[in-house]
């Protein structure tokens, strides 16, 4: 791949700057390849130079995928409307399997193309060209082309649909920023200059839509992926049936996928582990450290696991009070005893945090020292806050979150930490629905956030300007944070990344919005009778397409 008017020998000029730094051992191999690829290097050619002899290799005797059968998955499903609106994984998790996006970012980590086969960036990074594939065809027999693309590009930058997509985006400029070449190509030019265009696409609200779609994805269940929806009944059940015309070939030369019908089923956790122990289900949407630890013994259920930047985020609304007080939001922080929290709630399965949405899976990560619980310190924090606004301690707040997962027991323990602080919480917990209907609302609440490849991917999200209104729950933006992020966008060189990196992580830590105990381990449990599972630290169910099940 070629730069635009420039070298036809790389994709980019800053590759062999890449390939110079790799051979020096200044780069891992997987920045490598997430660097190149992402600058339109194929994944094959960063493969070859990187391993040169793996290229190719047969696949394992005895792994022959089978044709057929049925899998069936325990997991919350909520309302689905447009795509462009997901705000939870689960919903992502039906509809991902009907609608494709244009990259994918797989369980490695490294984007690649997939509706797109291939793009080019131009050397300043203001102008990508991304090349839809031809041929590929909806399940209403239309072909995809770049009206699709730049329809569904135009929902993501309108305000009225209200996708997260736009505040991600910011950077674009706009909808007159996109540009028709022909049939199969589109060109973005930027406002600004953004290494993460290929990763961005892979937003889970970003799947590609018809250009005639009407607003409702459950009435008009159209797209390029490898099964259709044939039943969705909400808080019940969703059923996809495999689509015998999907563009994408199986090891056995035939069209993905290799399994006849998937079945969601609206479970809770224990149900869901319950029915898996029992056969009613076959796995379970992302599982508790606590269910890992029921079944690691078992020999019909397959355990894999993968380090994540998932996290569940102690965060506090900034326009709101007590949390528009920076003494406030520096007390409850320091009320954290993160060691505790990871063997309480996560069960020792993860990573340890600093209070930046920044996580050592990230490539630009500045290692931090991990804050200590120093709840002295924070009473003596609240203690001026509280004089200064004629209060008395205990300062009584509330505490929103969910059950499903480790929200409840990470608030439990938190309520108990915050007490010589002279915190009073007093926990709301509800369930999923309960707590997603709300979250942005709430003052205190407990949010899961999924993992993104990138820092400067998940910071646009939620603590910009541009995302209040989205997914911005906090209300807190920093103008010297934003000017840090949009440089740090616009830096391939992963250490001078790093050193800006540092300081907005800083920043975050000082006067930001949010605490975070630890990083989660992604964990999949599921029947030992189906195979190639590849698990994704997301949680997103991108493996369904090439899951098969033994007879």
């Amino acid at each position: 791949m070629e730069i635009i008017k420039k070298s036809k020998k790389e994709a980019h000029p800053y590759i062999p700057e890449l390939k110079a730094l790799f051979r020096r051992g200044r780069i891992t191999r997987r920045e490598f390849l997430r660097t190149t690829t992402l600058l339109g290097m194929s994944a094959a050619a960063a493969c070859a130079f990187v391993s040169p002899f793996s290229v190719g290799r047969a696949m394992a005797s005895g792994s022959t995928p089978q044709r057929g059968g049925v899998w069936k998955c325990g997991m919350p499903l909520q309302l689905i409307d447009h795509p462009a609106r997901l705000s939870w994984s689960e919903g992502a998790n039906v509809v991902r399997q009907v609608a494709e996006y244009l990259t994918e970012t797989g369980p490695d980590n490294i984007t690649k193309p997939w509706l797109a086969e291939k793009w080019k960036a131009s050397e300043d990074l203001k102008t990508w060209d991304f090349y839809i594939r031809k041929g590929v065809k909806f399940n209403n027999g239309i072909e995809l082309t770049a009206d699709d693309v730049i329809f569904t590009m135009n929902q993501w930058l309108n305000k009225d649909v209200g996708s997260s997509m736009l505040g991600l985006l910011s950077y674009w400029g706009g909808s007159q920023n996109i540009e028709k070449v022909n049939e199969y190509q589109v060109r973005l030019h930027l406002q600004t200059p953004n290494i993460g265009v290929p990763e961005h696409l892979f937003h889970y609200p970003g799947c590609i839509l018809p250009h005639t779609f009407e607003g409702d994805f459950i009435k008009q269940p159209i797209g390029t992926g490898p099964f259709t929806l044939a039943e969705f009944a909400d808080g019940e059940r969703a059923v996809l049936q495999r689509r015998k015309d999907y563009w994408k070939m199986g090891a056995d030369g035939k069209a993905l996928p290799y399994l006849d019908k998937l079945i969601y089923v609206s479970m809770g956790k224990d149900a869901s582990l319950a029915g898996l122990h029992a056969g009613q289900v076959d796995s379970m949407n992302i599982p508790r450290p606590s269910d890992y630890l029921a079944v690691k013994s078992s020999k019909n259920i397959k355990v894999r696991w993968v380090d994540s930047s998932y996290t569940y985020v102690l965060r506090m609304r900034v326009d709101l009070p007590p949390w528009n007080d920076n003494r406030v939001r520096t007390a409850l922080k320091l009320s954290q005893n993160r060691e505790k929290i990871l063997q309480l709630a996560g069960y020792g399965l993860g990573t340890l945090a600093i209070d930046s949405h920044t996580s050592p899976a990230h490539p630009a990560y500045c290692e931090k020292p991990i804050p200590e619980y120093d709840p002295k310190r924070a009473r003596e924090l609240l203690t001026a806050y509280a004089s200064e606004k004629g209060l008395k301690l205990p300062l009584k707040v509330n505490l929103a979150t969910k059950n499903d997962e480790a929200e409840g027991e990470i608030a439990q323990a938190l309520k108990e930490m915050a007490k010589p602080a002279g915190f009073d919480i007093r926990l709301d917990i509800t369930d999923p629905g309960g707590y997603w209907d709300r979250w942005t609302e709430v003052d205190l609440g407990i949010t899961g956030w999924t993992h993104r490849p990138l820092a400067t991917m998940v910071l646009p999200l939620a603590y910009t300007k541009e995302a209040i209104g989205a997914w911005n729950e906090t209300r807190w933006y920093d103008d010297e944070f934003t000017a840090l992020l949009r440089e740090a966008e616009t830096l391939l060189d992963v250490e001078k990344r790093r050193k800006v990196m540092c300081k907005m992580e800083d920043i975050m830590q000082e006067r930001g919005p949010i605490g975070i105990s630890y990083w989660v381990r992604a964990i999949d449990i599921t029947n030992a009778k189906f195979h190639n599972i590849k698990v994704h630290p997301t949680f997103w169910h991108t493996f369904t397409r090439e899951m098969w099940r033994e007879a």
